[in-house]
């Protein structure tokens, strides 16, 4: 195992201290850069399964989660039929949530979203991550998806460095109970997160999200203290 050495100034105080040698530059691209996809999605083109396989060994392996953890399954669509049917279920919510099929002004506002709505069927695979047990039946919900929703962001990153896109949904959960029907869910998995996965489009010049700095957002010891105060 290789380390480097960085120094920090901690109180004050310059400290020299040894780090993993990971390739922290690629690192952090794939951690900034891992983006919602729905326009550059590649419709056309296969994606084998043996790369959804291997992304989903990752995040059944590598997110972290605590002793006694919620099991996590994932549902893998590949069949036309049933994408069909579950796209529909899923362009219905769709058109629930921002109004009827005539209204061209909630697609112009939002057309990224309303795209995917009427193309995800198309996508080469939906997964949909699933946990045992319901959250309702939970006595802390935060700590039942806690324990479930590493899983989830870990199959996205697995799947960006293979060259895959995806955007983490749940507009089908107006539908979980249907949609289980037509997969043979069982009643006690509870759907989370739907993802088409696909090759995306064009180069990976993917870049980070306009967001507020995170200094705002960042409380050293006190609510409201910023470690430069």
């Amino acid at each position: 195992m290789h380390f480097l050495s960085r120094e920090y100034f901690i109180h004050g105080t310059m400290s020299t201290e040894l780090i993993l040698n990971y390739d922290q530059d690629s690192v952090n691209h794939v951690l900034r850069t891992t983006r919602s996809v729905r326009k550059r999605l590649d419709f056309e083109r296969p994606v084998p399964d043996v790369l959804i396989q291997e992304s989903i060994d990752i995040a059944l392996n590598a997110a972290p989660g605590a002793a006694g953890m919620v099991p996590i399954h994932f549902m893998v669509i590949t069949d036309d039929e049933i994408k069909r049917i579950v796209g529909g279920f899923y362009r219905e919510a769709f058109l629930e949530g921002i109004g009827s099929s005539s209204s061209s002004s909630q697609r112009i506002k939002k057309p990224t979203i309303g795209y995917l709505a009427e193309n995800i069927e198309r996508s080469p695979a939906l997964v949909i991550h699933c946990a045992e047990g319901n959250p309702e039946d939970m006595p802390q919900t935060a700590g039942y998806y806690g324990q479930i929703l590493p899983s989830a962001w870990s199959f996205m990153l697995a799947l960006r460095v293979r060259g895959l896109g995806t955007v983490w949904t749940a507009l089908h959960l107006r539908y979980a109970q249907e949609i289980a029907d037509v997969l043979g869910i069982p009643n006690h998995i509870s759907q989370t997160v739907l993802f088409p996965v696909a090759f995306f489009k064009g180069e990976d010049n993917f870049s980070p999200p306009n967001r507020p700095e995170s200094q705002q957002f960042i409380h050293w010891n006190q609510w409201g203290i910023n470690h430069t105060d």
